[in-house]
């Protein structure tokens, strides 16, 4: 299997059930990402990762996972079995770097504490220039909620250029769309 060269980071949360319906749009997200010819990374475990990894894998694409020792020493987990590539390592600063540092766009699913933490990060590294330009994409309500509350509660800690980082869609089709957007009008000339 031949690697696609955009590899698409998914953020989102480990806990969710194989027969809920985040699981179901996880999978789609996954599947509909291969479809178009991304590779897929998530943090290669449970849930939301599970889900994604699945999704891609079952659809013929390239799935690479960031299994970490230090979660793996606390939590009875290893690695899903629809991984092509593990990109190893040994703590979470370093997981998280590899993540965010790896990928060519980000889209982030519902999550907890572990979702926030990449999506801020990413979204701060964009914000400071340490990260090149690159598509973030955000789906669902619950995310729309929380970014109008920042901005509402914290907007002149939020200027136009950093909200402007950020793509929220309703659903993961919507994400799929924005990513292929984005990376036809990059190779189009049109940015």
């Amino acid at each position: 299997m031949s690697r696609p060269s955009c590899v698409v980071a998914v953020f989102g949360g480990s806990g969710i059930d194989a027969n809920s319906r985040e699981y179901r749009h996880a999978y789609r997200l996954g599947k509909r990402l291969a479809q178009a010819g991304f590779a897929v990374m998530t943090g290669g475990y449970i849930g939301t990762m599970e889900a994604v990894s699945r999704g891609a894998y079952e659809a013929g694409g390239y799935v690479i996972g960031v299994p970490c020792n230090a979660i793996e020493r606390w939590r009875p987990v290893g690695p899903n079995p629809w991984i092509h590539e593990q990109r190893r390592t040994r703590t979470l600063m370093e997981r998280l770097q590899r993540m965010v540092s790896d990928a060519h766009a980000a889209v982030a699913l519902p999550g907890g504490v572990g979702t926030l933490t990449e999506l801020s990060l990413y979204w701060n590294l964009l914000l400071v220039g340490e990260l090149s330009p690159r598509p973030f994409v955000v789906v669902g309500e619950a995310w729309h909620r929380v970014l109008r509350s920042l901005y509402r509660h914290l907007g002149e800690h939020f200027p136009d250029f950093a909200r402007n980082l950020v793509t929220w869609v309703p659903h993961v089709d919507a994400a799929v769309n924005a990513l292929e957007n984005a990376f036809f009008s990059a190779a189009s000339g049109d940015v």
